[in-house]
């Protein structure tokens, strides 16, 4: 089976380096060095079959990613189905399925089966449930069960999985010398928490990194650095216990890209518009300029429902400076899962946010993009401008039903600012 790092370092280019350099309009050998240099993570599992791999980092667009899953209260595969096509239909580059209700096994492989794009998991989720349902606590959850099911989960043909292996002893500590409003948010991450605490051991994630180094290879499976530690709040933005994780997780980083495991590093949630430049420049000389995947950020905390705009001014901001994976946040963040809607809504803003930041950095392809657009607008072309946009069936909705001429701006009407100075400027 391929491995794209161990590909990459003998020159030699995978099918799916070939579909990304065409996707992204790179030169093969440019993008073979940063895939042999860890800059650049190829999402494919080399179990994954009938889907288009995804390349994240230097180099490359910015990327979305649309969580989807069920929950004990609510678990109806077709549901999720729904939300995986709407995310697809909005434009998103990745899915992760972070269901902890139903038949998991069941609902994953379903939904790997209708992606069509890579898919993320977070395995502990599923340990996590597997020992609930046996009567026992989280804190008795075998470790070997764990790996059992991360090696289930790369047979399946997941492309990259959260794996919080930044949350150990020394960490934890360094948080509780810290003192936080919120303490921790990450589900994952509390799992361990308590694990460790509990059990005073380290985190078998971090202590027998070897074994999971190992699986990710066998399959190529991308190892996506969680954030277990990430502030949940602005009050606890770029503190001690995520910075203290932070260092842990570049290390692990430079292990990872030595044994020819591909890694992306996950990035806080909460962070205010001035700290989020500083978040990423230590992000990325911390872990030798891997891919950086974020939750939003979310710049403020006050806006519930709201929060897909939010994270979606954060997303810009990171992006630009550097992150290169936007993880969408829907309107109902913080207030219950979200139904296919929110997941559309989600998806598009992020989508918004990342091609801002693809501008800024010089992208040539989101810069054509959006010359295209203007040409279209200038020429009042609204088939032209609806095939650029991000949301086509938003304009078309917006247009139907409403007396608009094709001739003159829809909000100017005849005193069309375009159509009056046409005329001179064909002249000149």
């Amino acid at each position: 089976m391929k491995n794209q790092i161990i590909e990459a370092r003998k020159g030699k280019v995978t099918d799916a380096m070939l579909q990304v350099a065409r996707d992204e309009d790179i030169d093969i050998n440019i993008l073979c060095g940063y895939v042999a240099e860890g800059k650049v993570a190829i999402l494919a599992n080399n179990r994954h079959k009938s889907f288009t791999p995804k390349g994240v980092g230097k180099g490359m667009r910015v990327k979305v990613n649309a969580n989807l899953g069920t929950s004990p209260e609510k678990s109806d595969i077709k549901t999720e189905l729904e939300k995986l096509e709407m995310a697809k239909k909005a434009g998103a580059d990745a899915v992760m399925d972070l269901s902890t209700g139903g038949d998991l096994d069941s609902i994953r492989r379903e939904i790997i089966a209708h992606a069509g794009i890579p898919l993320g998991t977070v395995p502990i989720y599923q340990a996590a449930v597997q020992t609930v349902k046996k009567k026992k606590t989280i804190t008795k959850m075998d470790p070997d069960e764990l790996f059992d099911v991360i090696e289930k989960h790369g047979q399946d043909g997941v492309d990259f999985i959260t794996v919080h292996c930044g949350v150990t002893q020394r960490s934890l500590e360094r948080l509780k010398q810290q003192g936080r409003t919120t303490g921790i948010v990450s589900r994952g991450g509390a799992f361990l928490a308590e694990w460790i605490i509990v059990n005073k051991k380290e985190n078998p994630l971090y202590e027998h990194y070897d074994r999971l180094l190992k699986i990710a290879k066998k399959y190529d499976m991308t190892l996506s650095l969680g954030d277990g530690l990430r502030p949940g709040c602005i009050a606890d933005a770029t503190d001690r216990g995520q910075i203290e994780e932070l260092i842990i997780l570049g290390e692990l980083c430079s292990e990872a890209i030595k044994n020819g495991v591909q890694v992306m590093i996950e990035g806080p949630g909460h962070v205010p518009i001035n700290q989020i430049e500083t978040n990423i420049v230590l992000q990325k000389r911390l872990c030798n300029d891997a891919p950086f995947y974020v939750l939003g950020p979310i710049v403020t905390d006050i806006a519930p429902g709201y929060d897909h705009i939010t994270s979606a001014i954060g997303g810009a901001l990171a992006a630009y400076y550097g992150a290169d994976f936007l993880c969408y946040v829907t309107p109902s963040e913080h207030l219950g899962l979200p139904d296919p809607q929110d997941v559309r809504d989600g998806v598009i803003v992020t989508r918004i946010a990342a091609h801002a930041a693809d501008i800024a950095r010089g992208n040539r392809n989101a810069l054509k993009m959006d010359e295209a657009m203007s040409t279209y607008r200038k020429a009042l072309d609204w088939e032209g401008q609806i095939r650029c946009a991000i949301d086509p069936d938003k304009i078309t909705d917006f247009r139907k039903g409403r007396e608009l001429h094709n001739d003159v701006c829809s909000m100017c009407g005849e005193y069309c600012s375009m159509k009056l100075v046409k005329d001179y400027f064909k002249k000149r």
